[in-house]
């Protein structure tokens, strides 16, 4: 439900945001403080459409412009009047609801969300900790990156290059069909081809793959920030070594 709630703020950045050939422009930042997912500006005065956790809502902010729409019980079609009456009234331009990629998941018109409170908290604070431990690996490994959700596997990630033979993209993904839960992985790239582990020495946590997705994967439930660090930078190193 998220990841289609998730939808709408894809759909404002590619209504609104400057293109971009990597797909940038559709991607989302997570709050730590307020909880929440939320676009790129979607205007010069900073307009920014965001879904808040806590309260299970849209909420349009910038400096002029304030205000929310609580999606429990509330149709597709009601959150897209909504969001069409938002965009032209505080940027006078047009929102539209159309993508270029397909999803896992369909939505109609009369699909109706429904707040889980014990989920959402859930789900808020498996975003932070991912968050912070991204922040905390980056920061050890002395590493930069942007990090990101990207809307259409729903994963929050940063990716590094780290030399001419050697990039590599981390962070937490949504349950799928390798793991029926979600999880942090890492995956070392050579250009766009993935890196054989089928030689690397076994991880203290997690474990690598190397059938289909080349990488480790670590399932995320009851693990904290430091073992979420611990996997990281010690995958990382595996790679540069």
């Amino acid at each position: 439900m998220m990841h289609l709630a998730a939808q709408y703020l894809a759909a404002a950045g590619i209504s609104f945001v400057e293109k971009k050939a990597d797909d940038s422009h559709t991607n989302l930042g997570w709050s730590t403080d307020k909880q929440r997912l939320e676009t790129h500006p979607l205007s010069k005065e900073g307009d920014v459409l965001a879904l808040n956790y806590n309260n299970f809502s849209l909420e349009w902010n910038s400096p002029k412009n304030n205000a929310s729409f609580t999606l429990d019980g509330k149709t597709h079609q009601q959150v897209l009047e909504w969001l069409t009456n938002s965009a032209n009234t505080f940027l006078g331009k047009t929102y539209t609801y159309d993508f270029h990629y397909d999803l896992p998941y369909s939505i109609y018109d009369s699909f109706t969300f429904k707040l889980d409170v014990a989920k959402l908290k859930e789900l808020a604070d498996l975003r932070t900790l991912t968050q912070s431990g991204l922040e905390k690996t980056l920061e050890i490994n002395g590493l930069e990156s942007d990090i990101r959700i990207w809307p259409h596997h729903f994963d929050s990630g940063a990716y590094v290059i780290i030399s001419d033979d050697l990039s590599i993209g981390f962070g937490l993904a949504v349950p799928d069909t390798m793991i029926n839960e979600h999880y942090f992985y890492i995956s070392g790239y050579k250009g766009h081809n993935g890196l054989d582990t089928s030689k690397f020495v076994a991880l203290s946590l997690g474990e690598w793959k190397n059938d289909g997705f080349k990488g480790a994967v670590l399932p995320a439930t009851k693990i904290k920030e430091e073992q979420a660090v611990q996997f990281f930078t010690e995958a990382i190193n595996t790679y540069k070594k």
